[in-house]
């Protein structure tokens, strides 16, 4: 059993969960099964379902974890998502389908996992781990922003003073290139959060990923977020580096396999679209021949 599940879960402390689907038996027998994981694992937890994703939308407030159909009539499981990001609803999003074909589209709206059906119990139960896992994070995340801490991540770069500003004084939030674009590991990118400007070594960064406007740069000393766009630090990383789909941004140093669909990276691992496939494998072979 993850460690993370026996941290949080205290008995009072309850994970609120929801389950969305059109049908009723299918949205009971989900019930009864997340509730059975829950039970194994440890996991306190609440379970409450909605008929559909108007239902849904109308609820005043939104889950932790939330299992969504796809398929449903009206609003269907894609757009409601859709409709919560916009509202920044950072809910841990799991879509349940018989439909493998929207995928990629999970991925757009920010989805933790794509359970396809029928799924084993077991499968189920390794997902409500990881869920556990995520929301931890999350909630570990949002109380450090409550004290008006920048981070651990923040806090393993070397840091400068930001007197940059605009409008009411809020520090304005981005990347700013400290080499130029095209010259690879050549410097730091400068991260501005908070008041606060983080130098971040090029080099350090395996992945970045981009999900509501914010992205995430994971490094071999941490993770680090701002808000920006994924295009502008694809421009500022260099030749080393490879958008391997929309919301991810690869350093092919780091690159160890691949798939048609996957990158599996020293760290972590990223998506590869469909459309970009043929171009990073011969990114990737450029870079091989070049760095032997």
């Amino acid at each position: 059993m993850a460690q993370v599940v026996q941290d949080r879960m205290n008995g009072t402390d309850r994970m609120q969960i929801a389950v969305c689907d059109d049908e009723k038996a299918v949205r009971e027998i989900l019930k009864d099964k997340i509730e059975k994981a829950c039970r194994e694992t440890g996991m306190a937890c609440q379970v409450k379902c909605y008929c559909s994703g108007e239902e849904l939308l109308s609820a005043e407030d939104m889950p932790e974890l939330l299992f969504l159909d796809i398929q449903m009539p009206g609003i269907d499981g894609m757009d409601a998502a859709a409709q919560l990001r916009r509202r920044q609803w950072d809910t841990i999003l799991i879509f349940v389908t018989a439909l493998s074909e929207y995928v990629y589209d999970a991925f757009d709206v920010g989805a933790f996992h794509y359970l396809v059906k029928p799924f084993r119990d077991e499968k189920l139960r390794e997902i409500l781990i990881r869920a556990a896992e995520q929301y931890k994070k999350q909630r570990q995340r949002a109380c450090r922003e409550e004290r008006g801490h920048s981070g651990n991540a923040e806090a393993q770069y070397p840091e400068t003073a930001d007197t940059e500003r605009y409008g009411t004084g809020t520090a304005v939030p981005h990347a700013i290139p400290a080499q130029t674009p095209g010259q690879g590991f050549q410097g730091v990118i400068l991260v501005k959060r908070g008041g606060i400007s983080t130098a971040v070594p090029v080099e350090s960064i395996i992945y970045a990923e981009v999900f509501n406007r914010k992205v995430t740069l994971h490094t071999t000393n941490g993770t680090l977020e701002y808000y920006g766009k994924l295009t502008d630090l694809s421009q500022q990383v260099g030749d080393h580096f490879y958008r391997t789909h929309r919301a991810y941004l690869v350093n092919l140093k780091y690159v160890e396999k691949y798939d048609a669909a996957t990158i599996w990276l020293e760290q972590g691992k990223a998506l590869v679209s469909k459309k970009q496939f043929a171009g990073f494998v011969k990114q990737y072979m450029r870079y091989i021949g070049g760095r032997g």
